[in-house]
């Protein structure tokens, strides 16, 4: 009697084990792909405050690229999504696209685990991999007033740092850190 009772609490505890096995992995997924989407919102806005740069510099709405409704909808986020996810021992098998979150610019990343659950006493485990998808949104931190003139210096309030811009006498050397005009977070 005692020895089917050892034998089922160690097949239950094989099975806790196996378990798990899966929601580390699937917690691992998961992990690869926040940080894969939060990489490639972080290159979007670093890309918003280039072409925020060539608007100021130029005859375009600057107003538009500081309120984010600009952003690059390709380009460096792929590859920023794509070394995180691998950092993450992962790959990114959907996205980055392109999104809006409450009418802010985001991206939707896809990942799936490079590793597998591996073998349990559970059949079928040994081939499956984790899948996880995220969303990270590229948010302005500036409030811009509705009747701004784009050609006119402007002060602004940004999460409650005051930054001035004028757009007839700037250098771009003087632009704040993105980190200072756009929050980039995980979407709820």
């Amino acid at each position: 009697m005692y020895i089917w009772l050892t034998g089922i609490l160690l097949f239950a505890a094989f099975a806790f084990f196996a378990f798990a096995q899966a929601a580390s992995t699937r917690n691992g997924a998961q992990s690869a792909a926040d940080a894969a989407a939060l990489a490639a919102a972080q290159s979007a806005r670093e890309e918003l405050m280039l072409g925020l740069g060539d608007a100021l510099g130029g005859d375009g709405n600057w107003l538009d690229w500081l309120d984010g409704r600009d952003p690059a909808q390709d380009g460096p986020a792929g590859a920023a999504a794509s070394r995180l996810a691998a950092a993450n021992d992962a790959r990114v098998v959907d996205g980055p696209a392109f999104t809006k979150v409450n009418d802010y610019p985001g991206y939707e990343v896809g990942v799936e685990t490079l590793h597998t659950v591996g073998d349990t006493i559970i059949p079928g485990t040994e081939n499956r991999r984790a899948t996880a998808h995220a969303t990270a949104v590229v948010q302005p931190r500036c409030d811009v007033p509705l009747d701004a003139d784009p050609k006119k210096p402007l002060e602004l309030t940004c999460d409650g740092k005051e930054l001035d811009f004028d757009p007839e006498n700037f250098d771009l050397d003087d632009l704040p850190d993105a980190s200072d005009l756009f929050a980039v977070h995980l979407a709820d």
